[in-house]
């Protein structure tokens, strides 16, 4: 039994769902499960179960249960599920279906459904549990079954770090100094706000992050400068209150930010957050560069010294007995919430015949919610995915290329 870290914890308590498609030719389903086999055997958290310890706290069971894979034939085209031919147009069925809350404990963590279609062409769809894995850490297990698969028997195994309590020492005398009971957790089940969204896509050119960037006026990076830029419009198409406070729930991987750092091949969780927060009307009326620059200050502020003060809360909380809700995947009207992809190689995953033509995270579970990937098919363009409340869509949709 591994306890959950404080990282895992604080993580959403869900299934992830990802898409990858390849056109033909694409490799046998027997050599993607061979492959899938070695790549396994070096990340055995996935291949385990949540569990209960005798304390009653989930934990992972290192139990070897193994990984679910479900095989299907499509007897359709890969051209008739894809737009534009890189965003698939609907990804129900396409992966397994998210188990239930009250069942997480004991199913499959890794679950994959390979789809086949009549042209040859394949969709890889899966689901893995966050509590087993941050995006970072999925993004390097699907780089290694992807070159378990092409280098076959040649497979040069890496060496992850799997010891989640390396990350989770607390100083001899644990002094946390920040609230992280309000930030990362809830005494009480926070509630997201409940309405009605749709999940979209909305894809930038090269041309128009440049042109972003020119705006700003300082160095910046893609995704600082898009965020600001969808803070201003989401903002503006929500009409809201002027002096109404808006804030945008921004994850962080901590890896490099840890005092000392931490190995970028550790597999687990090592993500918090920054909450940039502005009035309605700053976010509305400032310059893209005042935007910007009240991300980066928040962000920042994730440095080693807040990451020390979130493991001491931990161990702190742990001594007392504290049962902790994570708030994460409580965004919603007037917030928002962006997980940014752009570190990861998704978009780069090649089983043997290319890269994927498609790379989709479908199905996004709450409003407000924003995923930043890089567009397998416009070379420089970002993909960003988002949750949008129905009555914002069209209002959203209008203004999302506008720099007015």
């Amino acid at each position: 039994m591994v306890p959950l870290s404080l990282f895992d914890r604080a993580a959403f308590d869900i299934f992830i769902p990802i898409i990858l498609v390849y056109p033909a030719p694409t490799p046998s389903n027997e050599a993607l499960k061979e492959g899938l086999r070695r790549s396994v055997a070096l990340y055995p958290h996935l291949a385990g179960r949540l569990a209960v310890d005798h304390r009653g706290r989930r934990c992972l069971h290192i139990n070897n249960e193994g990984v679910l894979v479900v095989e299907a034939a499509v007897s359709a085209d890969l051209s008739n599920v894809l737009a534009n031919g890189s965003t698939v147009t609907n990804a129900e069925g396409l992966y397994p279906a998210r188990p239930p809350p009250e069942v997480h404990n004991g199913v499959a963590l890794l679950q994959i459904k390979l789809n086949r279609y009549k042209c040859g062409g394949l969709a890889i769809g899966l689901i893995c549990h966050h509590h087993a894995s941050d995006g970072h850490s999925m993004s390097t297990f699907l780089t290694t079954w992807a070159s378990a698969v092409r280098q076959g028997r040649d497979f040069v195994a890496p060496f992850p770090l799997h010891d989640r309590g390396v990350i989770a020492m607390p100083r001899s005398v644990p002094t946390p100094v920040f609230d992280h009971r309000s930030i990362e957790f809830k005494g009480e089940d926070p509630a997201a706000p409940m309405c009605k969204f749709e999940n979209i896509t909305v894809r930038f050119t090269a041309e128009f992050v440049a042109e972003l960037k020119a705006r700003v006026g300082t160095p910046c990076s893609t995704f600082q400068c898009l965020l600001a830029h969808l803070w201003k419009k989401t903002t503006a198409a929500r009409g809201l209150a002027p002096e109404e406070f808006t804030q945008v729930r921004v994850a962080v991987n901590c890896r490099g930010r840890a005092d000392p750092p931490m190995p970028m091949d550790f597999f687990g969780n090592l993500v918090l957050w920054a909450f940039p927060r502005l009035q309605v009307r700053d976010v509305l009326s400032w310059s893209y560069g005042a935007v910007v620059g009240a991300i980066r200050d928040a962000v920042a502020r994730i440095d080693g010294e807040y990451i020390r003060s979130f493991v001491d809360f931990g161990a702190v909380a742990d001594a007392r007995g504290e049962e902790l809700t994570a708030t994460a995947g409580t965004a919603g009207c007037p917030n928002l919430e962006v997980d940014s992809w752009l570190g990861f190689r998704f978009h780069q995953v090649d089983f043997g015949s290319g890269p994927p033509v498609a790379f989709q995270s479908p199905d996004l579970p709450v409003e407000g919610l924003m995923v930043f990937v890089h567009s397998c098919v416009a070379d420089g363009a970002i993909d960003v995915y988002m949750s949008v409340a129905d009555d914002h869509v069209t209002a959203f949709q209008q203004i999302c290329y506008s720099l007015d």
